[in-house]
């Protein structure tokens, strides 16, 4: 059932489009610096949390130390560094209430279409409201600024090749992004299919049970894989990081340990970058070590491209590669033949047998939720948009995107488009501007905006904005090199302004001009 909202459309100085890390983190900056603006954080879902709320999969936790994951402003106070799904989700919703966001929070708000008037200043954002019930309601909210934090890949489904014989497989085959609530896996053989982060953490989590007893455990797991995967270690609680805490107190430890990690990264980023091949050794060295004696590294954990080419995985406390020796967890490097009824066959003859078979093969990248974005009657074509500053799409006034980084913690990156989005605020409520639209110069070179070669960023190439070959248009994947950027004024000549009085002005020039001839 629905029915169509006849009140009049509500205005907002700034809608945050999702309520995930990007969301929350960029509504506390927008709130924080102007308590007298109109802010709504529209979120499709009926709970905050984004990826953390979504997945529930066994083991789900951050590819990145929470103390630089976290925010800025609110300091990781948990001992564990490498964090499950549920203390992050706990963070978020104390960050939630910390800064009163629930006022200002619509829940089961999903904007299906963003239309830009340019003489009105305004964005004009139909929205599909659920209420508690399932009622469907329609509506329209006007917005001047309009920040999208929706992440970049679909909610809805996950990515899953098209597999010959699946449904004469008996077992279940299950995508993580729809993990059944308290699925039973316990003594149950099982395939994971797929190399990839959430692969690595499902395995050691589906051989842990109850982590005393074993109860609830699989029987065994199988990751297949057509390419391995570089995985590197990482301790869960960082001594170091708990140190500093006790030295110099919560806020300034959480801070000292921030900046010790940022740099930490910097230099591995740096190091496996400038010297893929010594680093190949090295990590092959590492992971050698960590495997039974004569296991075939070679052919399991050497992939055929360099490290940073596609994302690393992270492994904390080798977990992983502690469910090898054990002989819980096996690694099998092969590609699908077809599904069997009772589990796979692969291209070499060898067959897998299964109960589940876990389809760890991706995601469906989407930027901003699949939303219609037009300006003045016009489609926007992403694909031809170049991004200013890593905030800004040329050619689509007063929108800001959050995307964080591929080589460096995601949230890394809302802390300093939350400062640049304020400075840009200041300059226009100073100066009277109610628009703001960056324009690329004529003969922009442009390329990919994604560094990586992952399966679900290729797929998506040809949807997604471009960068240009120059500041300020190019995208840096490393927070300390993009940091230099913001160092800088947002305002630059890649900006156009203007105001109702400027348009008012134009427009009464053109029509003396045009009575003139």
């Amino acid at each position: 059932m629905s029915s169509n909202s006849a009140q009049q459309p509500e205005y907002f100085d700034v809608v945050v489009i999702g309520g995930g890390i990007s969301g929350i983190g960029a509504a506390v900056y927008i709130t924080q610096e102007f308590p007298q603006k109109r802010v709504a954080l529209l979120e499709g879902r009926d709970s905050v949390g984004g990826t953390w709320d979504l997945f529930r999969y066994p083991g789900i936790r951050s590819d990145s130390d929470l103390h630089t994951f976290a925010y800025e402003f609110k300091s990781w106070r948990h001992e564990t560094a490498i964090a499950d799904a549920p203390l992050i989700l706990d963070y978020l919703k104390e960050t939630v209430d910390d800064y009163g966001l629930d006022e200002i929070i619509r829940y089961r708000h999903t904007v299906t279409s963003a239309a830009w008037s340019s003489d009105d200043a305004q964005w004009l954002l139909s929205v599909d409201i659920t209420e508690a019930d399932g009622t469907l309601r329609h509506s329209v909210i006007k917005a001047g600024w309009v920040f999208g934090a929706t992440g970049y890949y679909r909610y809805d489904e996950g990515f899953t090749p098209e597999f010959d014989g699946r449904d004469d497989f008996t077992g279940d085959i299950i995508h993580p992004q729809h993990w059944p609530e308290n699925y039973d896996y316990s003594g149950k053989k099982v395939v994971v299919i797929g190399s990839g982060a959430t692969a690595i953490t499902l395995i050691p989590s589906m051989l842990k049970g109850d982590g005393r007893t074993g109860e609830g455990a699989a029987s065994h797991v199988t990751m297949l894989q057509r390419t391995p995967s570089y995985i590197l270690t990482m301790p869960r609680i960082d001594g170091i990081g708990q140190l500093l805490t006790r030295l110099l107190g919560e806020r300034r430890g959480y801070l000292a340990t921030r900046w010790k990690n940022v740099w930490m990264d910097w230099a591995v980023v740096t190091t496996l970058t400038k010297f893929p091949k010594a680093s190949r050794r090295l990590i092959r060295h590492i992971t050698t070590k960590l495997l039974p004696p004569g296991f075939d590294v070679d052919r399991h954990f050497n992939p055929p491209y360099d490290p940073w080419d596609q994302r690393l995985c992270l492994a904390p406390d080798g977990d992983f590669f502690d469910s090898i020796r054990r002989g819980d967890a096996s690694v099998v490097t092969d590609r699908i033949r077809r599904f069997t009824t009772d589990g796979i066959e692969l291209e070499s003859g060898e067959r897998l047998e299964a109960d589940v078979i876990v389809t760890a093969t991706g995601l469906n990248m989407r930027l901003f939720g699949g939303v219609d974005i037009t300006v003045d009657g016009r489609p926007v074509d992403l694909s031809t948009s170049v991004v200013y500053r890593g905030m800004m799409l040329s050619g689509v006034p007063n929108w800001v995107m959050a995307v964080g980084y591929t080589k460096s913690s995601w949230t890394l990156k809302i802390g300093l488009l939350g400062k640049s989005f304020i400075e840009l605020l200041r300059h226009m409520d100073a100066r009277g501007y109610d628009t703001a639209t960056a324009v690329a110069p004529d003969g922009t070179g442009t390329r990919p905006i994604i560094d990586l070669d992952a399966g679900y960023m290729l797929r998506a190439k040809h949807a997604l904005p471009r960068q240009g070959d120059e500041m300020p248009w190019q995208i840096k994947n490393v927070f300390l090199e993009d940091r230099k950027m913001f160092r800088g004024s947002v305002v630059t000549d890649a900006l156009e302004f203007s105001s109702r009085l400027d348009r008012e002005f134009d427009s009464g020039r053109a029509t003396v001009e045009g009575a003139g001839r």
